[in-house]
């Protein structure tokens, strides 16, 4: 006897059912997240007494005294991002075009595969290339003004080998993804391959291109152990320049987390730092759903 199956709308029922469960579950795991980084990291303020403009302005930072200026963390922050950003642009740029204008066949079948192997190396794998040849080419190129070799300049440039199969293949799709009636049209105006490249395929891609870049500084800006082993971990001073030790947002908290005892103001301001960092990064991916949804209106 046949097995009798089940109705098509019971099926559809049960479909919506599960799928809607799974939308929820992500749902409520991410408001979680959200109020339990907000919750600890306002008790710096709320219940510790921490001034917040203070905490932002701060230029050093010393738990020890009970000094919480998060100002060298920000600044470091953002530097290693800024400089792994402009080293890794260019390359990925370039690679970029050469695979989907120049010599497709060759970039998707070998150069592409290659870049994305990129992606499954451990962040621990490219700290210990970046401790044992970055810092040790510092200490060649700058001499005694590189110290150890351990500075922002060798956390930018360890980032940016980092975030450079992101930005790279993002970039690849993005390119890919302009209609070859653009450059057919481009070509029938006797453009050539180059001012076809640049005011036409780099014009219309330029949300997608601006995505990839974003998400790679995200990547960047959240990075935390490759840094912390590249960086020199020095946190109560602003940096004085890029060949300066220093610290960031991420090793600030990686480092700062297993001497704080559970509850105490340290504790609280660590978690304040968790939530400033969470904060930019939400910042981060609302500028990426803005260029998205600007750019999806413009091809419209």
């Amino acid at each position: 006897m046949a097995q009798r199956l089940m109705p098509k709308k019971q099926l559809e029922r049960v479909g919506l059912t599960l799928t809607g469960a799974c939308v929820l579950l992500v749902a409520l795991v991410v408001v979680t997240l959200i109020l339990m980084v907000a919750q600890q990291g306002l008790s710096a303020f709320l219940v510790d007494g921490i001034d917040f403009p203070a905490f932002i302005s701060g230029t050093s930072w010393v738990p020890s005294d009970g000094v919480y200026g998060a100002l060298p963390l920000i600044v470091t922050s953002f530097g290693v991002m800024l400089l792994a950003t402009i080293f890794t642009l260019p390359v990925a740029l370039g690679s970029a075009i050469f695979v989907v204008e120049v010599r497709p066949g060759f970039g998707r079948r070998v150069f592409q595969p290659l870049v994305e192997l990129l992606m499954g190396i451990p962040s621990v794998v490219y700290g210990l290339i970046g401790l044992t040849v970055v810092n040790a080419a510092m200490r060649a190129a700058f001499g005694e003004a590189a110290g150890t070799g351990a500075g922002i300049l060798s956390g930018g440039i360890v980032l940016a080998v980092m975030i450079l199969p992101t930005v790279t293949t993002l970039s690849i799709d993005g390119l890919a993804a302009v209609p070859n009636e653009y450059r057919e049209g481009s070509y029938a105006l006797g453009c050539t391959r180059w001012q076809t490249v640049w005011h036409v395929v780099l014009k219309s891609a330029m949300p997608s291109l601006m995505t990839a870049v974003i998400l790679g500084m995200t990547r960047a800006f959240g990075e935390a152990l490759a840094v912390q082993m590249v960086i020199g971990g020095v946190e109560k001073v602003m940096p004085a320049g890029l060949l300066s030790p220093a610290a960031t947002l991420t090793t600030a908290l990686t480092s700062g987390f297993s001497n704080a005892v559970t509850g105490s103001v340290q504790y609280h301001a660590l978690w304040a730092l968790g939530l400033l960092l969470m904060a930019m990064s939400l910042a981060f991916i609302l500028v990426i759903h803005l260029i998205g949804a600007k750019g999806a209106k413009s091809r419209g």
